[in-house]
């Protein structure tokens, strides 16, 4: 199955969820993108010690797992290094959507 997750959220419990899913769907043979969106994209600098985003990320990523940052959401915060993922814009998170069997927003 294609699974696609939309990322909104910059809690760190919900990210590490998020992204521990996407490790589990990946376990499962899946194939998994994430799309952050909103303050979604500042998950990619979260450290929070009672939740490992960063350790589930690159769980993620090292099980093949693809992410992709909104380059607008990262502009209007002043970012300019999403930590190793593409920059992408709407028509990306359009074809997460379109290429996905089920979307799971967090």
């Amino acid at each position: 199955m294609k699974i696609g997750i939309a990322l909104y959220s910059k809690d760190p419990e919900t990210a590490w969820n998020a992204f521990r899913f996407g490790v589990f769907a990946l376990a499962q043979g899946d194939e998994v993108k994430v799309f952050l969106l909103g303050k979604g994209v500042e998950v990619l600098s979260l450290e929070d010690p009672a939740h490992d985003v960063r350790g589930q990320i690159q769980l993620f990523k090292e099980n093949g797992g693809e992410i992709i940052a909104c380059g607008v959401c990262l502009e209007a915060r002043n970012s300019k290094d999403p930590a190793g993922c593409p920059v992408g814009s709407m028509n990306d998170l359009y074809e997460v959507v379109t290429w996905a069997d089920r979307v799971i927003s967090f």
